[in-house]
């Protein structure tokens, strides 16, 4: 009777191919089979011969390098299985423990991941080739779903298992019916309810009561991928191939939000990201989008990736890092490509993406340094028919690449469907892959560490710190202020006798006449007209008693509301820069008509005007103490201004460099002013002296000399650079044209890393978390630095591993350049844009949580204020001298903007805006006497130059002062063949 059992077992094993461990587990709390456990093992054996011809199970032989000459143990193809009919576009399922995937056209086939020795589950019930298989949810009880053109069946593993120990054909429960042709399954988080993506519509079917729940319809082309919102179970999210996607409330059965048309190919694949809350789509040309799904972000895109792009920047990245190499190992190790294709040759024309899928680096074996490393960032895995990739959410840059063709004892080439996992806990991920063209199934391992390896090396080298670790070096370029100030004073030489007894005196001897004035020169500054009228009234010791020094407020919220607004001038002219002072007291701007204003920070009172550069202003910096001012100009010439005395105390000549200066700045604790000429670096040492020869007043008696310089790696010109002035640092970061970020040491007096394609495009600002004298960040906050091109959005990098952090994209920034600032508190980062909005991003996201609006322009540049925050929860707007009583939710932030609006003035009736509303009453005020020429057209009216030579008056009833206001009325007296068309006016605004 016993014999008879086994041999009815052993046929029934037969068609379910069981192991024999999987026999004996399953039945070893039987005494009686225990004692025929050698026969049963026997049968099963027999009854597995019949899959064989059909199965070939990969013994792990060892790790197959790839060709191209990289050194790893990378994939292992554990399991091969031959199918008669082609699945090359079907749905397959990866989980932790199983893959699932179509057999023979309707079978369903099991393979277990924990253990590659067992042979594959085979169920059957479906009589129609399956099309779409997944995974369950929830880990007791395993559920798996799959659809056909006939049925969609839901099937339970531990039932499944249960029935074939006891001899009997497992059966699956039917959900539903003659759907039609199924190209997506899904079951909710909950696994009570499975999304089924069918034509144009999805079908919500109720897995315990087997009924149909809603039909969500609206696409208009086929559903390709359906996926419930983790953190929002009632919401549902589709793709189509009509190139869009949107956003369902099953629950009601409606829409609750429909994007408009992506991209010119369908959309074929779908994963929403629980950690970052961000939906990501791709499409069959290789394009991903991100898009934002937090509440109130709306469904913004947050990014477009081109990975065929993103794959050729990767390529050239580990080539450079091969370089480095000794040849001979390269040699050694040098394979030829698979089917004869030379390295580099690549015959596909994009990369469509089949399936996404989560991936887990945060186990990996991260750098020796680095605060953020990217392995703790969110990650996906993006099957495409050439290969895999692993795409960093952070910083949208690939983290691994892995191409079939490398490989040549990959038995699959091209593949047609894929489906991926990263077991968590484990530092190897399961990859299910279909060919193209064949019916050929196999399962992957593939190490992450290993894969992941060629990206980690990039910034080999020493660890970098923007905070010194040493002490400086005798031979340092920075020895030199050393140097100076242990430097013993000369002794006084001892005057002749002869000298001695003649005094100098004055040339009026009485006390009560009044010298003829022969004795002191006048007080005026030769070739340069007076323009500077600063007279606030306040005494110097009130001023430093009205700034109070509070701790900045580290969890501040960002700027929200406008709070001042004011013009800088009236002109065709644009303001390029803002720059707060480090006490937070002043704000300086630097403006396209060669003019730099500095207001206080609260933009009240009279500005101080600086007037002297031959071009525009392009970059203005402030001193650490606060009493000089740099600024740079297109004239090449970088200039010292003194703020208490309003006038200029340095002017540096073209004579001492090859090239102009672009770009400048204080250095180390303003011993030293950094510029740029050309392809090089250049360290100058400076004596500013404010005194006055009294006969020679036109004479400065400043001077600087360069004491160091250092070429770039490259011959292109620098276009940015920065460097910490708040305390010493021996590192400085500079841009070139060549797309390159370089890092200095002036300790060492040498280039000390190269950051290749930093960007797409030249990078026009590099700017540094700095913080501010009011605050207290982490040490290692301090090296983070981002940069900005145009076109290519801004990157967070971390100086201590050369890798980008972080990218920041959403703000317009496609023609012109518009600058960046970091927050004191290290928390956030703003950028000018196109828009005429200025955007502020947290430094753990990357798209933007506020837009500032206000300006009627391109916001060029952006500034924090270092003191303080703006404003409190209750709105107020008070100010204490130079500091903002705030309590807490707003920053000040300055922005400066180039106008492109005018008002137009008609007979008989005031100027109408074009881009603005009501104005304020007259009078009006007129501009800044240096901005006006004295050829009056009428009756005392500075004329302006305004657009194509035309110019505009001003009433001379107006009192003239530094500022006028934004878009003033035409005048109502003149005569009417006077008026002309109001150029634009500059505008700075606080929040």
């Amino acid at each position: 009777m016993r014999s008879q059992k086994l041999l009815a077992l052993g046929s029934r094993v037969a068609d379910h191919a069981i192991p024999d461990r999987l026999c004996e587990a399953w039945f070893c709390p039987s005494p009686a089979v225990e004692a025929d456990s050698a026969r049963l093992s026997e049968v099963c054996r027999v009854a597995r011969g019949g899959l064989a011809s059909r199965l070939r199970m990969e013994e792990p032989q060892g790790f197959f390098s790839p060709g191209d000459g990289c050194v790893g143990d990378m994939v292992t193809e554990r399991c091969l299985v031959e199918s008669k009919e082609p699945v090359s576009h079907v749905q397959l399922a990866c989980g932790l423990w199983f893959c699932a995937f179509p057999l023979d056209g309707n079978e369903l086939c099991v393979w277990s991941t924990k253990d590659p020795s067992y042979q594959p589950l085979i169920l059957r019930g479906h009589r129609q080739p399956i099309t779409a298989v997944t995974f369950g949810n929830t880990v007791s009880p395993l559920l798996i779903c799959s659809a056909s053109q006939d049925y969609v069946m839901l099937w339970s593993l531990d039932e499944c298992r249960q029935k074939v120990l006891l001899g009997l054909t497992p059966r699956g429960l039917v959900l539903s019916t003659l759907l039609g042709k199924a190209l997506y399954l899904r079951l909710s988080p909950d696994d009570r309810a499975a999304a089924v993506c069918a034509g144009n519509k999805i079908f919500m079917l109720d897995t315990e009561s087997r009924s149909t729940l809603a039909v969500l319809e609206g696409h208009r082309g086929p559903v390709t991928a359906a996926e419930f919102c983790p953190w929002q179970t009632h919401i549902i999210i589709s793709v189509s191939e009509d190139r869009s996607f949107k956003v369902w409330d099953h629950h009601a059965g409606s829409p609750l939000y429909s994007s408009a048309v992506l991209t010119a190919s369908p959309l074929l694949s779908l994963l929403v990201d629980e950690k970052s809350q961000q939906l990501v789509a791709g499409c069959a040309d290789g394009q991903l989008w991100v898009f934002s799904l937090v509440e109130r972000h709306h469904y913004r895109c947050v990014t477009r990736v081109d990975l065929k792009k993103k794959r050729e920047t990767f390529s050239r990245r580990v080539e450079s890092r091969l370089c480095s190499l000794p040849v001979l190992f390269l040699e050694k190790n040098r394979r030829p490509c698979a089917h004869g294709l030379e390295k580099g040759e690549d015959v596909e024309g994009s990369l469509p993406v089949l399936g996404l899928a989560p991936c887990d680096l945060s186990l990996l074996p991260s750098s020796e340094c680095g605060c953020l490393p990217s392995e703790s960032a969110p990650c996906l895995w993006v099957g495409s028919s050439s290969g895999l990739l692993i795409l960093n959410l952070a910083n949208f840059e690939l983290e691994g690449v892995l191409r079939y063709k490398d490989f040549r004892s990959l038995s699959i080439q091209v593949a047609g469907s894929c489906a991926m996992m990263s077991k968590a806990g484990e530092q190897k991920a399961i990859c299910l892959l279909t060919s193209m063209f064949g019916g050929q199934i196999a399962v992957l391992e593939i190490r992450l560490a290993a894969l992941v390896r060629s990206r980690q090396g990039l910034g080999a080298g020493r660890s970098l710190s923007v905070l010194p670790r040493g002490c400086v070096l005798s031979t340092s370029p920075l020895h030199f202020r050393i140097a100076e100030e242990h430097r013993t004073p000369p002794a006084p030489q001892r005057r002749s006798a002869v000298r001695s007894t003649v005094q100098d005196q004055p040339l009026v001897f009485h006390g009560k006449v009044r010298s003829s004035g022969y004795a002191t020169a006048p007080h005026v500054t030769m070739f340069s007209p007076k323009t500077n009228t600063r007279n606030n009234g306040d005494s110097p010791s009130r001023r430093r008693g009205s700034h109070r020094c509070k701790e900045y407020p580290l969890e501040s919220s960002p700027p929200t509301r406008l709070h001042k607004q004011r013009v800088l001038a009236h002109g065709p002219a644009a303001a390029l820069c803002v720059q707060f002072s480090g006490d937070g007291r002043w704000l300086a701007c630097g403006l396209a008509n060669h003019l730099s204003l500095v207001f206080r920070a609260d933009l009240t009172g009279t500005p101080v005007v600086f007037s002297g550069h031959d071009g525009a202003v392009s970059t203005v910096c402030w001193s650490h103490d606060g009493r000089w001012l740099l600024s740079t100009s297109l004239d090449g010439t970088p200039r010292v201004w003194s703020l208490r005395r309003a006038e200029l105390v340095l002017c540096v000549g073209r004579d001492l460099f090859p090239k102009p200066i672009r770009s400048a700045q204080f250095y180390y604790l303003d011993a030293f002013i950094l510029c740029s000429s050309g392809p090089e670096l250049q360290l100058l040492k400076c004596h500013i002296d404010t005194s006055k020869d009294e006969i020679r007043r036109y004479k400065q008696r400043s001077r600087c000399r360069p004491v160091f310089r250092l070429p770039t790696a490259g011959p292109t010109e620098i276009t940015s650079l920065s460097a910490a002035n708040d305390f010493y640092s021996y590192l400085v970061l500079a841009a070139g044209r060549d797309k390159t970020v370089e890092v200095f040491d002036l300790n060492a007096g040498r280039s000390a890393a190269v950051i290749a394609e930093a960007h797409s495009r030249p990078v026009h600002q590099i700017c540094q978390n700095k913080g501010s004298s009011f605050t207290t960040q982490q040490y290692q906050v301090y090296n983070l630095f981002a940069t900005a091109a145009i076109g290519d959005g801004i990157k967070l990098w971390d100086l201590r591993t050369l890798r980008c952090e972080r990218r920041f994209e959403g703000h317009p920034n496609h023609g012109y350049p518009c600058g960046i600032a970091f927050s004191p508190c290290g928390r956030y980062v703003a950028s000018g844009a196109e828009d005429r909005h200025a955007y502020v991003y947290e430094m753990g996201s990357s798209t933007f949580s506020h837009r500032l609006a206000g300006h009627t322009d391109t916001v060029a540049g952006v500034a924090f204020s270092p003191s303080a925050p703006q404003g409190d929860r209750r709105g107020n707007q008070t100010f204490a001298g130079g500091e903002r009583e705030a309590q807490g939710v707003f920053f000040r932030v300055a922005a400066c903007v180039i106008p492109f609006a005018c008002w137009e003035p008609s007979c008989g009736e005031r100027g109408r805006a074009e881009s603005q509303g009501s104005l304020p009453p007259p009078p009006w005020t007129a501009n800044c006497s240096c901005l006006w020429p004295n050829n009056s057209p009428w009756a005392g009216a500075p004329r302006a130059r305004g657009g194509r030579g035309q110019g505009c008056w001003i009433p001379s009833r107006c009192r003239p002062v530094p500022l006028m206001l934004a878009r003033s009325p035409a005048p109502r007296d003149g005569p009417p063949s006077r008026r002309r068309s109001w150029p634009p006016a500059l505008v700075c605004r606080t929040w």
